[in-house]
Formats: C-alpha cells, structure tokens, sequence
C-alpha cells in the first residue's frame, strides 16, 4: 500500500493504482476524454493532466501510478490552464457544429469544454474533408473525429477485426480504415461497438427515421413494426426510465400512437428460429448417428447459429471455411419480414407490396442485412424494409414530440405479438442456445424440461463450454460473445485443440443488449444488467419454451406444415454464399 494527498485528501492504495483511480476512491473527479479502463489508457488527450509538487511537468492521471509521499492538485491553476489550452486545440481540428450532430448532449467532448467555460476559439479552424458514403450503416464523420483511438482499441482487441488504425504521418496522421480507402470497400462487421465507444459524433450509424416517415404517411402502405427483446431493457434509457416501467408493452402503445399499424414482437420470429435452427441441428445429429452406422462421413459439426449479422460477416471474412457450417436458418428479423410479407398478407387479404416491415433492432449489421439480395420476398421486394436502432427509435420519439411516461401499457396486436420466454432471452449472450436447447430436448423426448435446466450456459464469460445429456445424447456446446472471443475459439477448432456440436456466437459483448445500435453511456457497459432483465422477464414468463407458443402452433399448422418443410426451406432458411462481402467481390 503507497500513501498520498490528493487536494489535501489523504489516500492510501495499493501499489500501482493509477492517479485517476485513487481519486474515484476518495471522491475527486478528474476528468477524460480518450481513456477507456484496461483499453484505452494512453493520455493522448492530456485532459485528465494534474499537478504533483516538486515536478514541473505535468501528469496524465489516466496511465501514471500513484508514489508513496505524492502530494497532487487536480484543479490548480496550472491544471486548469493545460486543459483548457488541450481542449482548445481539440476543438481547432473538430466540427463544433454541434445542433445537427447526432451526439449533441451526450458528447464527452461538448461536456469538458463546457466545464472548463470554453466561449471561444483562438485557433484557426484546420477540419478533414474527407467525406464517408452516407448511404452505408456505419458513417464516419472526418471532421468530428479528435484521434483518441478509442474505435482502433476496440475495433482491434475487443472485436478483432482490425477496421480502424493510424493511418499517414506527421501533421497529416489520422485515424482511418485500414488496407482499403473506404470503410465501405473493408470486410467491417457493422457491429458498431466503434460508435459506442466514441467520445463525440465521429462515429454513427445511418438514420433511417425518414424513410420510416414517409411510409407512415404513405396511404398505400400498411406499416408493420417489430421489436427485438433486447430493446425492451434499454429503449427506457434516453428518457431517465428503468427497464421495468419502459416496458415493451409501453413501447408498443407509443409506436401506436407514432401511427404505426401494427406492432408485433421480434420473440415470435424468436421462436419461430427456434423451431427451425433446433430441427435442422437434431437433423445433422440424426444424420450424424445414421453415417456412424454405416461406416459413412457424416454432417461436419460444430452448427453455428445464424442469428447474429455481425458474427455471419466476421465469419465470412475471417473465417471462410467455416461459413458452410453456419445454420441455413434466417434471423429472427428476417424470418419476421418473411412472415409478414406473406402469411401476414394472406390473413389480412393483401399484396404484400402494401405492407411496410420496420424492425426496431439494436445493431447495425441488421441495416445490411435486410438490404442483402438473398433478403427479398417471392416479388423481389426486402423482406425487412428499415431496420431502426435503439437510438433511431428514441429520436423518432423525440420527434413526435411524445413522453413515453404519459402512455399506459398495450397489448401487441395478433398473432406475431406472442413471443415467449425463450425467445426473450434470444437478446442475452447464452440465450439462443439455451432456448434451443428447451425445445431440442422436448423434440427428442417428447416432454419439456426444466426450463432452467440448461442454464449453466449464461453468463458474461467470453467462451463458455458446457455438456448435457440430451436424452442418451451427449452433447457439448460452446457460447461466445465478442469477435475476439469467437476469433480464439475458431482458432482452437481450426488447430483441433477443441470439438463442439453446436455454437452459439454474439458478436457484441454481452450480445445484443451490449449491441453497437443502442444508448451510449460513455465510460459504462450495460450489457450485463440489461441481460438480468431478460432473464427477469423469462422467470416470470407464462410461457417459456418456443414450441409451446400458440402462434407458432397455428403457423405450422395453417401455413408451414412442419419445421423444414419445403415452405419452411423457401420462406426461412438462407444461402450464405448468396451474397458478397467487398473484399470477396
């Protein structure tokens, strides 16, 4: 333990403790703006700059160590100048325009300046006009970014995906994509975990709200609007809302009032991927077993689910080989378009060219996703016409003027609004492989477990490995959130150091509720509480297994006949190779 004064407080930790550290301890705020704990630690900003007597420079506080006898001031005069004097060249290189920047009032860089009472500028203006594709779903805005090299630590060790790096040298280095000129030529995963861990506006993700608009006000078009579970743990965020009264169901009575016509609920489709992913993977085991018997090769294990865009293109740009063992099932966004655009239209006795699917998502990946080729109806038209973020949807709120806390809780209209506890969890890291391991066993024994029985695969480690008996079956399974913790294990499968039968990957921390598409809190990760939520909702669930949804009953019963039916095949399931990443164009 080291002993020292900070602003003539007494503190005593441990050895190594950063500066920056021992102040949270005792109270004393120091302010950053590129530090990100064990991420980002560099003190390329020199806002948190403090002064320790008997030394004239001054100290980072972000990455220096606290000595035994150190006396330190966080806000001297000398301090304050510093500050100041860094902000002001931040801000020489960065476009203060801040009422049309998507960040304004939630911008780290906007709330320094204003504490340090920054009213004017005396540096010349010196901004990038490098300009980005606006039509693409990640935007970078060149004249915003202020080179903290946040998006390049986490881009690199948090997603392994090497997108973004430092790029020139001298006056003219800058944060960039990396190989390629553009970031829409790169292999990006559209992951979007950059955005969240940016500090200002450099990063964002394209906005949709108008498009969704002109199909409000479309009098041809009937608008259909999904939900997907995990924005029910965040949506409440923006407008100071827990998770338990900014509930779905009050969601659903504030799209109404935006003018949506029907609002339905992603964990249908949840579901209804259940039901598939789990049939196609008893089929390879099956399959499996039979080859066993004759002595023949069998399907290739591990399955991987499907569900997650982000992780399909990490997949297919790192780890080609292994796309073909992807699951054929379509997300659950994608089967809901899918849906909508045909047994949808039938109940209600319309074209499908009438109807309007938006999907409120909590990720950028889903906006390529539903543009891709293989994504389109029996007309050629996107099964998911606009997906929405987290953030796209409060702002469209916000546009309409509209406190959600003025709403009293709706039903979601029938039959897509039925979703059940499984499909709940679908947003969790460990949720989609423990919803299809319920209904896996009842398919093969005919009796519903426990519904917890297989809860040993949650939880926010970054590879977790478990083994059950699936009725005399024994199986083993993998679950893994985070590009860089899937890169190490696909790595492991590829040397042979480990073997699965069936994987589930996320590629955000946490899953979806740690998703590039939702709230941004600088400095905090929300992924894990936003994952008790989910659970939370599923303890206290009626209805907790996918097959069990009366929904799905009636769908295969009216329409789809049975999982992998040929109608299932056509409407459902997908070719991953039915479209190209840049790089493999």
């Amino acid at each position: 333990m080291v002993k020292a004064t900070i602003n003539g407080v007494t503190v005593e930790v441990p050895e190594k403790t950063t500066i920056l550290d021992a102040a949270k301890q005792v109270g004393i705020v120091i302010p950053t703006l590129c530090f990100l704990k064990d991420l980002n630690e560099i003190g390329a900003c020199r806002v948190c700059v403090v002064e320790v007597e008997g030394y004239e420079r001054l100290f980072t506080a972000c990455n220096n160590t606290i000595a035994d006898g150190m006396v330190i001031h966080t806000n001297s005069r000398k301090v304050r100048e510093a500050r100041k004097t860094n902000v002001e060249l931040i801000l020489s290189q960065h476009n203060t325009n801040c009422a049309v920047c998507n960040r304004n009032g939630n911008c780290s860089l906007q709330k320094v300046a204003g504490n340090l009472n920054i009213l004017k500028l005396p540096y010349e203006k010196q901004l990038s006009t490098k300009k980005s594709d606006h039509s693409f779903p990640l935007i970078r805005e060149y004249d915003k970014c202020i080179g903290c090299m946040r998006c390049v630590q986490v881009c690199d060790h948090v997603q392994n995906t090497h997108i973004w790096d430092v790029v020139n040298t001298g006056a003219r280095t800058a944060v960039d994509v990396r190989d390629v000129y553009r970031i829409e030529d790169s292999n990006c995963v559209l992951c979007g975990q950059c955005i969240t861990h940016c500090p200002v506006g450099a990063l964002r993700e394209r906005d949709d709200i108008d498009r969704v608009f002109d199909a409000l006000e479309d009098p041809d078009k009937i608008t259909v609007v999904q939900v997907a579970p995990s924005i029910r743990t965040s949506w409440g965020e923006p407008f100071g809302l827990t998770p338990e009264f900014a509930s779905y169901k009050r969601l659903v009575a504030v799209l109404r009032a935006i003018g949506f016509d029907y609002v339905f609920d992603t964990n249908f489709s949840a579901d209804l991927t259940i039901m598939e992913e789990g049939s196609e993977f008893l089929e390879m085991v099956k399959e499996a077993a039979e080859a066993k018997k004759e002595g023949k090769e069998g399907p290739k294990f591990p399955l991987f689910t499907s569900c997650c865009p982000g992780w399909v293109r990490y997949c297919k740009g790192h780890y080609p080989e292994f796309v073909d063992q992807l699951s054929s099932a379509k997300s659950p966004q994608q089967m809901f378009g899918a849906v909508a655009k045909s047994y949808y239209a039938d109940l209600l006795g319309v074209d499908p060219k009438k109807i309007f699917v938006v999907s409120i998502m909590p990720c950028l990946a889903k906006k390529a996703e539903c543009a891709y080729p293989s994504m389109v109806d029996d007309q050629g038209d996107q099964e998911v016409d606009v997906a929405l973020t987290t953030r796209e949807v409060v702002r469209l709120i916000k546009a309409e003027n509209l406190s959600p806390v003025a709403f009293k809780e709706e039903e979601p209209d029938m039959p897509l609004g039925i979703g059940s506890g499984a499909g709940n969890i679908f947003g969790a890291t460990g949720g989609v492989m423990e919803a299809a391991l319920r209904t896996a066993y009842c398919l093969v024994t005919g009796e519903n477990p426990d519904p917890d029985a297989f809860k040993a695969v949650r939880g926010m480690d970054g590879w977790k490995e478990v083994e059950f008996d699936l009725a005399g079956t024994p199986l083993k399974v993998a679950i893994t959130n985070g590009l860089s913790n899937a890169n190490k294990l696909l790595t492991a499968l590829k040397k042979g150091e480990v073997s699965y039968d069936f994987v589930e990957v996320m590629a955000c921390p946490g899953g979806c509720v740690g998703g590039g598409g939702q709230p941004i809190h600088d400095g905090q990760e929300l992924a894990e509480d936003r994952g008790k939520v989910l659970y939370a909702q599923d303890a206290q669930d009626t209805l907790r297994f996918s097959h069990e949804n009366p929904s799905i009953k009636t769908i295969y019963k009216d329409y789809l006949g049975a999982p992998l039916s040929e109608k299932a095949e056509h409407l459902l399931h997908t070719d991953h190779h039915a479209w190209k990443l840049p790089q493999e164009q």
